[in-house]
């Protein structure tokens, strides 16, 4: 379809390997677990597979192991329609692998990660130095921290430069440049990575997180440097804080948490998505959070990420404008919906 954005990501493969456990072990303590699963994902092919599910052509530039789990990504992320053309296999370092805990209770369920970044802490800016000349001819470019940070502030000065819109997502927490931030058109942290960036706690009390607490996060931010701060708080729901004040963004929730891993690449991807697709800001939020809470409803990383069709059918099950949700159909003849 000749409408199609065309997103540019540049990030992380992990294999994600999942113990879950009614309740998280205390230090020097072994529990027994409920399950054990494997399941492909990595921030940067979690946000590129969810962008070509919701139909969007995608292009992802990242490094795998000489390995099985490599293979497994690559394919992985193959059949979701995403370009892995510019993939590079390192044939010395394993891929990377996530460790996740997932302690589930009636209530639903919590992760708790560790990443081994393997391959993906071997991309270096001369292997991605021919995105200086190339970048301008996508849409937009997706940034997270699993890869070096030269490796990012290169891409998203080339993409600054050539006047892409770029979306950093912070995660894991690292030091932040005023470059860095200057060149990111959105600048999206969870509750947790805020916290860590700015030495501000989110807490959250009977009503909610705790309206001091992010205007103090986001006056952090914007004093960083940061021009649009997407807060996401998990069931609390997501802030926008740009230059119209600080926005709260409801929460789509779901009658049951399955699994909270993707549901930040799945927002941030969805957001993206929809902002080429021709929302309007406060419309592209209201799609992300509809297509995380799909993805908190089910297992494992990458196999919960929903397609168009399904967001699509979930925010028109849930009333959402009509006008918002025809906008979303010059994605629906991408990759989005096949298989």
């Amino acid at each position: 379809m000749a409408d199609r954005p065309r997103i540019l990501v540049v990030g992380s493969f992990m294999m994600d390997l999942i113990a879950s456990a009614r309740r998280a072990p205390a230090s020097g303590e072994t529990v027994v677990g409920t399950s054990f699963a494997t399941a492909p994902g990595g921030k940067g092919a979690n946000q590129a597979v969810q962008c070509a599910r919701l139909g969007a052509q995608v292009t992802i530039v990242g490094r795998v192991g000489d390995d099985p789990f490599g293979r497994i990504l690559l394919d992985t992320v193959r059949e979701a329609g995403v370009d892995v053309s510019h993939v590079d296999i390192d044939p010395c370092e394993a891929s990377g692998v996530g460790h996740i805990l997932l302690e589930v209770t009636e209530e639903g369920a919590k992760n708790r990660i560790t990443v081994c970044p393997g391959a993906n802490f071997r991309v270096t800016v001369k292997d991605v130095s021919w995105l200086r000349e190339e970048i301008g001819t996508y849409d937009f470019v997706l940034l997270q921290f699993e890869l070096p940070m030269p490796v990012v502030e290169a891409v998203a000065e080339w993409a600054h430069g050539k006047g892409v819109p770029v979306m950093v997502n912070p995660a894991p927490a690292a030091p932040i440049s005023k470059d860095l931030l200057s060149w990111a058109t959105y600048f999206s942290p969870n509750e947790h990575e805020a916290a860590i960036l700015t030495g501000h706690p989110i807490r959250v009390g009977e009503e909610g997180a705790r309206p001091e607490d992010i205007r103090a996060v986001a006056s952090a931010f914007q004093a960083m440097g940061a021009q649009n701060l997407i807060l996401t708080l998990g069931d609390q729901g997501s802030v926008w804080a740009g230059q119209e004040g600080i926005v709260p963004v409801p929460c789509a929730r779901v009658p049951h948490v399955a699994d909270p891993t993707a549901a930040g690449d799945s927002f941030v991807a969805a957001f993206c998505t929809g902002v080429c697709a021709g929302l309007a800001q406060p419309e592209a939020l209201a799609f992300a959070s509809h297509t995380a809470a799909l993805t908190v409803s089910r297992m494992g990383a990458m196999p919960s990420l929903p397609t168009i069709g399904e967001v699509r059918a979930f925010m028109e099950e849930r009333g959402c404008d009509g006008a918002v949700v025809r906008k979303l159909e010059i994605l629906e003849g991408g990759n989005g919906d096949e298989g």
